[in-house]
């Protein structure tokens, strides 16, 4: 069931970081699940690192740190998808 809880929260990152970054993003779908991942991965990482990883009710701010680093990695893994598949990038 983990793989499962975090391909959806991959695709829900992922999405809500391709919305919030400016312009299109031209990588694929199974690429934005898997910036999504990887960008919560990052900011649960942050999260343990400042210790606001569990607290108790909801970790709005481990969610921020998540969603932070899925932004942070869509808009880099966009510019490096376009520069792999020789398209240009747009903003």
């Amino acid at each position: 069931m983990g793989w499962l809880w975090a391909i959806i929260v991959g695709l829900v990152l992922g999405l809500i970081a391709k919305a919030i970054l400016p312009g299109k993003q031209n990588i694929p779908l199974w690429l934005t699940i898997i910036f999504g991942i990887i960008g919560s991965v990052l900011g649960n990482a942050v999260a343990t690192w400042i210790g606001v990883n569990d607290t108790k009710g909801i970790d709005w701010i481990r969610h921020l740190l998540q969603l932070i680093g899925a932004v942070v990695v869509v808009g880099v893994g966009d510019m490096l998808w376009a520069s792999i598949r020789g398209t240009k990038h747009r903003t």
